[in-house]
């Protein structure tokens, strides 16, 4: 039984809550989006017909009609009812065409790929006709993805291993992601930086004055996301192994270390191998090649490079030094663990 109260319309809570999403939405039809708040209005007890007309600017006749729809059929009488064009004789022949030409056709000058006007061109159609037909078919010829297949031969067991560490690593034992990440600039921009403002982005000037580069040695460690980092001018074998001595010299005696690194030559020289020989509790676990995303680290390196780098102004290369170092620290503070999904299994990892 539908209750009224005058022109006000009781809902019940599940109503409430699809119409609330419904008229908040910003990515729907504005005319569901319309629709929606006649019916909240119309459900509130202080609204009536003319003052939802002028709040929703419509005509006083659109919000009693879709009153009557709701009270008709609720929910399912918000819908058009609009049976939609005549579908135009030959529009599944023209379809077909669209597609197979974006699929496996090259503009004849020389393009690596269509627009819809190009492509409307070419076939005698409107550009707006192959604009829908991409968007209903799902192609997107302007974009583009970059990937790189690993040809380890190794890459299942070696990415199992490291996987696995992840999801459960080994009791008494500390698991640390170690890379560095080479050349970071420090720049100094020579014109002053124009600040943000409505309406205009943060402005920096186009010439710099280089400083100067800094190779950052960063350890994450997977159990709390805490990240020991170190700075040094050049990024040799020396310098890799000096920084292992600092990580495992902050490890208790008693723990194994397992270190994940990627396969850079200075990560396999005789003076890692010597130091591997030294410290019997540390074990490396290389990442296959190209697959250095397994490594855990180069997430942070991403924050870290969005957070101060890209953006930063250095007079010096102290100054990149100690600002780098300043973030480390105020990031350990609230540093938590990352949590990889992995959606679709039936897939390889590549």
């Amino acid at each position: 039984m539908i209750l009224l109260m005058a022109d006000r319309i009781i809902l019940s809570p599940p109503e409430r809550r699809r119409l609330t999403r419904m008229g908040r939405s910003r990515g729907g039809r504005l005319e569901d989006v319309r629709r929606a708040r006649i019916v909240l209005g119309l459900a509130s007890a202080s609204a009536g017909l003319r003052d939802i007309a002028r709040r929703e600017r419509c005509s006083v006749n659109t919000v009693s009609k879709w009153r009557d729809r709701f009270i008709e059929a609720r929910l399912p009488g918000l819908f058009s009812r609009h049976r939609g064009r005549k579908v135009e004789a030959g529009s599944e022949k023209i379809q077909a065409r669209i597609i197979d030409w974006t699929l496996h056709r090259k503009p004849a000058d020389g393009s690596t790929q269509w627009s819809c006007r190009k492509l409307a061109a070419a076939l005698g159609v409107n550009h707006v006709r192959v604009a829908r037909v991409w968007s209903k078919g799902g192609l997107q010829p302007h974009r583009r993805r970059h990937y790189m297949a690993s040809d380890d031969p190794d890459f299942e067991a070696k990415a199992a291993d490291i996987i696995g560490l992840y999801l459960r690593p080994p009791v008494h034992a500390a698991v640390f992601c170690v890379d560095e990440k080479t050349a970071i600039q420090a720049l100094d921009r020579l014109d002053p930086v124009l600040p943000l403002s409505p309406g205009r982005a943060e402005r920096h000037g186009f010439e710099y004055y280089r400083h100067g580069t800094l190779s950052l040695y960063a350890a994450l460690e997977t159990a709390s996301g805490e990240v020991l980092g170190k700075t040094a001018s050049r990024h040799t074998s020396a310098e890799f192994v000096a920084f292992l001595r600092e990580l495992v010299a902050g490890v208790a005696q008693d723990k194994a270390v397992h270190i994940i690194a990627d396969n850079l030559s200075a990560h396999k020289t005789k003076a890692v191998a010597a130091f591997l020989e030294a410290n019997p509790r540390v074990s490396i676990h290389y990442t296959p090649t190209y697959s250095s995303w397994l490594n855990q680290v180069e997430i942070w390196f991403s924050k870290i490079q969005r957070d101060i780098i890209s953006r930063g102004i250095f007079s010096s290369k102290s100054d990149l030094r100690s600002k780098i170092m300043r973030y480390i620290r105020h990031y350990n503070k609230s540093a938590v663990p990352f949590q990889w999904t992995y959606r679709n299994t039936s897939n390889r990892i590549r």
